[in-house]
């Protein structure tokens, strides 16, 4: 899923073998994936998987990279228990699993993770990250929630809308230059709202020669001339959050 006017049968990229370093805990009426930092913190990461789900290998690498740059990383399961999506699954029946999954109907669940950071995980400073689905979802969250101090959405596009400027905190969004799903010139137009209206610090990037997903489904040990991108992608995530977190 990556821009709600047009959702798209991404491919799942590179499957990670990776078996994380955390836990799988309950959190209210939803199971999610915790890890924490050897020494104590007080920052935390919320991580919103894709399409793919929460248990994806992939996205709790990204979870465990957050945790060795000192935070908390917390990736819930945002379908609340519904199926994920695979990528063997009919593709003619997406639009109608995507019905039942709304990026910007989940404050339920982003309600109960926030209660179980401050409370269980003794987190101060918040921010949010998410992939795909899950890019939208952080910028819904970012309009949503004043405790969210930064935000880097990953190639999700929400569709126009009156408030898609609405910012209340700082927010970086990753995009591909040849991404299949987020056509340019929407993300351009995505540019221009936010520098007309948006009060708050945003940056939108746009990294050469990349496709959907290259940040967290790709690996850059197989696709070498892909390799500076990915971690670049990767190193600026982490530099968003680390200056406003």
């Amino acid at each position: 899923m990556a821009n709600e006017s047009r959702p798209c049968p991404c491919g799942i990229g590179d499957r990670f073998d990776h078996e994380g370093c955390g836990q799988e805990v309950q959190v209210e009426h939803i199971k999610a994936y915790v890890c924490k930092p050897p020494a104590s913190a007080d920052k935390a990461v919320i991580v919103i998987h894709d399409i793919f789900g929460w248990q994806l290998p992939n996205t709790r690498y990204m979870a465990d990279m957050l945790t060795t740059n000192g935070y908390i990383a917390i990736c819930p399961d945002f379908f609340a228990g519904r199926k994920a999506w695979k990528p063997s699954d009919d593709w003619s029946k997406f639009n109608d699993w995507l019905k039942t999954r709304d990026a910007r109907k989940i404050n339920k669940e982003a309600d109960a993770v926030l209660k179980y950071l401050k409370e269980q995980c003794g987190a101060k400073k918040l921010g949010v990250v998410g992939f795909c689905w899950g890019g939208i979802a952080v910028h819904h969250l970012m309009m949503t929630y004043p405790e969210l101090k930064a935000g880097v959405s990953l190639y999700g596009l929400m569709k126009d809308s009156d408030d898609i400027s609405n910012l209340l905190n700082p927010t970086f969004f990753i995009f591909a230059e040849k991404d299949d799903f987020i056509p340019l010139h929407q993300v351009t137009l995505l540019e221009q709202k936010l520098k007309k209206n948006c009060k708050v610090d945003f940056e939108v990037k746009i990294y050469p020669g990349q496709t959907h997903g290259f940040v967290h489904r790709r690996r850059e040990d197989i696709n070498p001339q892909d390799k500076p991108y990915i971690e670049e992608g990767r190193k600026d995530m982490i530099n968003w959050l680390n200056k406003y977190i």
